[in-house]
């Protein structure tokens, strides 16, 4: 049986006076990849944004590899080997490929070197000396996840990766997630193209109104896929 790295228990989470979250439950196996779908705006990246502690105002229980972190800030979340990639991906423009790799400090040991980040985003090796304002949608988002990879983390959130890419990025990515889940890593996956998501996931989460609705395991997709667009309204 696969252990439990993350696991949410009754999680709720505000901005301001707004109650976004609703008691989120769910689990992330080591190893895996876990999904949460949903339409816009149903809580998917406040769920990621509470885990690394980025909501401040959140109670519930979030249980990371046996230890309670829903009262760490994010840098002491981080440091457990947690990495948040963000929708936005949060590159920096003024700098080149190489200076935003630089960046992030190694929280744990297992960074990757840049050498072997080159050699799974050979793009950026291509594009070294380029500014981030230079670079395509596609190449910010390798550049988004290779410079979480620099930090040691194990347990990957990744807040939409595919979004306004075009296919073959969008297929390039997936490869690359893949290739992360075969090395080892856990990754909890927020992701509005479901195709992609079901091509992704061992495990999928549906988030309505800041509440967990239903639990698909991988081989339930097929016969629940009506079911699912449903959720989604796709």
């Amino acid at each position: 049986m696969t252990d439990t790295l993350l696991q949410t228990k009754n999680l709720q989470a505000w901005y301001g006076e707004s109650h976004i979250l609703h008691g989120i439950e769910f689990s992330v196996p080591k190893g895996q990849i876990v999904t949460l779908l949903g339409r816009n705006g149903a809580g998917k990246t406040t769920t990621l944004r509470s885990i690394m502690g980025l909501v401040k105002n959140r109670t519930g229980s979030v249980v990371h590899e046996g230890t309670e972190t829903i009262k760490l800030a994010s840098n002491q979340i981080a440091k457990r080997g947690i990495a948040y990639c963000p929708e936005e991906r949060g590159i920096f423009s003024s700098l080149n490929v190489k200076e935003n790799l630089q960046l992030p400090p190694v929280i744990a040991d297992g960074g990757m070197s840049e050498e072997r980040v080159y050699e799974l985003f050979p793009i950026l090796k291509t594009r070294g000396n380029s500014q981030g304002t230079k670079l395509s949608g596609g190449e910010q988002q390798m550049l988004a996840i290779a410079r979480i990879l620099r930090t040691g983390a194990q347990l990957l959130l990744l807040d939409e990766p595919t979004e306004g890419l075009a296919p073959v990025i969008v297929q390039q990515i997936g490869e690359i997630i893949k290739r992360l889940k075969d090395e080892g890593f856990t990754i909890l996956l927020v992701e509005q193209n479901f195709r992609f998501a079901e091509r992704m996931g061992d495990v999928h989460y549906v988030i309505e109104h800041g509440e967990v609705v239903d639990r698909f395991e991988r081989a339930e997709i097929a016969n629940n896929r009506e079911k699912i667009t449903g959720y989604l309204g796709v």
